[in-house]
């Protein structure tokens, strides 16, 4: 599609030249708006430093330029697009990056700035997983993320996005984010609400984004988000830091909802500034000290985002009256959870004392235990891992949790063929086995799944709805 055709309403304009600053014009707004996005990257530093993964991808010529608000992050270009899409390189398809808008990395920059180390945290609007994702590299995988997300469709793709990067210490919920508050009372030290919002922002990737725009439809949404961030921070201990992030660029959605939630608790609502967020932050403060960011500032997406911090406590919601139903696991303890344990680290699987294993008929999960809690006010769509399932010769172990927990015991490298094969939900056949039955198969040193030996073939259990075809890997990394 020709990106003149990005669709710009007159009274979107008008209201874009009242809400610019004096530094920037709206003839560069437009041009922006116009230009084609740029892609870019973020490194998942839960598998790979920043470094090797650089020094990984040299070979491929990929031009990759950093992003100021995020060390793991980078625009990136690329000659072999049309050869190999970014999505099917070996490296997103083992987790080792995440494909993710630049200004989308700014909540999360926002919400550990100045050395913020939260043990529990909650993503109030999920889904597909870029920010949680982020969050969980930021955590180390320790500590405890609730993930929502109101939309059912969405909360797989969700899943999916977490167990490709390795993650382990977040649990996954299906609500309206307006119940958090009532629900679960000063329970999280950080919580991200990226709102849901007219999407004025991302007219560069969508251009009908605005097709169906008015200023009607934006205080609709606006009055849900005032909804949304009363709930949220209801939900955050006092001294907790909330970050409230929209991807459109009115002040109805924007300003207008965190000084609402000022006047609503003018004793508790405190405004952290973002001027020294990066080295150019102050290109986009608003004199509350929020990010407003255009698109032609740092050649992005239009963003928003706002720090705020809980001073003190405030008056209680009333008590939900929804019913949590019966919690089907028990903890796994004593001699069997040492058992299960035992096992796993045989296969080449491990944790530390912060996950705890439950047990649910069959099933053997992993919970993160700052999660723990929270069980019984919430009804949780999953938590943690599914490390394995108990059968009659031992313990069946899942893919999500040799992705996650793998370290370099009980391995055997693929060449970039066999790997090829892999992806594909083939068997593999190399030219010497392993001694073990069962194995964690790598490629480039990082796991893509357990293969057991069948005489000469290893046998393959990649998930069936995780396959590919077409063109894998990278086209100046293939070997005849």
């Amino acid at each position: 599609m020709a990106q003149n055709s990005v669709f710009l309403p007159e009274q979107f304009l008008a209201q874009m030249r009242e809400a610019l600053p004096s530094h920037l014009s709206l003839d560069d707004f437009i041009a922006a708006c116009q230009r084609p996005l740029r892609r870019s990257i973020r490194v998942n530093t839960l598998k790979i430093s920043v470094g090797d993964f650089l020094a990984l991808v040299s070979p491929y010529n990929w031009q990759l330029t950093p992003v100021p608000w995020c060390a793991e992050g980078f625009w990136i270009e690329r000659d072999d697009e049309d050869a190999v899409p970014l999505g099917s390189t070996a490296e997103h398809l083992s987790g080792l990056f995440y494909i993710q808008e630049a200004s989308s990395m700014l909540p999360v920059a926002a919400l550990f700035a100045d050395d913020n180390a939260p043990e529990r945290v909650m993503d109030v609007a999920a889904a597909p997983g870029s920010k949680t994702t982020q969050i969980a590299a930021r955590m180390g995988n320790q500590g405890a993320i609730l993930a929502n997300e109101y939309s059912a469709s969405r909360v797989k793709v969700l899943h999916a996005n977490i167990s490709r990067c390795g993650i382990h210490n977040v649990a996954l919920t299906h609500f309206d984010g307006r119940v958090f508050g009532a629900a679960l009372p000063e329970a999280f030290d950080a919580i991200l609400l990226d709102a849901p919002c007219s999407g004025e922002g991302v007219v560069r990737k969508d251009p009908d984004a605005l097709k169906n725009w008015s200023v009607e439809s934006n205080l609709e949404i606006a009055a849900t988000q005032r909804e949304l961030i009363d709930s949220a921070f209801h939900a955050l201990r006092p001294g907790g830091t909330l970050i409230y992030s929209t991807c459109t660029l009115n002040r109805d959605e924007n300003e207008d909802v965190c000084l609402w939630l000022k006047a609503q608790y003018p004793d508790a609502v405190e405004f952290l500034p973002l001027n020294d967020l990066f080295p150019t932050a102050k290109e986009a403060i608003t004199p509350e000290g929020f990010l407003h960011v255009f698109p032609q500032i740092y050649d992005c997406e239009g963003f928003f985002v706002a720090r705020l911090r809980k001073a003190v406590a405030v008056d209680p919601l009333p008590a939900p009256t929804f019913k949590v139903g019966n919690f089907p696991f028990t903890p796994l303890k004593g001699r069997e959870a040492e058992q299960v344990t035992l096992a796993a680290r045989k296969a080449g699987l491990s944790w530390d004392e912060t996950h705890h294993l439950w047990l649910r008929e069959k099933e053997i999960w992993l919970f993160p235990a700052s999660i723990e809690p929270l069980i019984g006010k919430v009804r949780f769509s999953r938590i943690g891992i599914r490390l394995a399932e108990v059968h009659n010769k031992g313990y069946r172990w899942q893919h999500e949790a040799v992705i996650a927990l793998a370290g370099h015991e009980n391995t055997f490298a693929l060449t970039h063929q066999e790997a090829e094969e892999w992806y594909r939900g083939r068997d593999v056949y190399p030219d010497s086995t392993p001694s073990n039955d069962e194995i964690v198969v790598t490629y480039q040193g990082y796991p893509l799944g357990l293969a057991k030996k069948v005489g000469s073939r290893l046998k393959n259990s990649y998930p069936r709805e995780l396959v590919r075809d077409g063109r894998l890997f990278t086209g100046n990394d293939r070997t005849a």
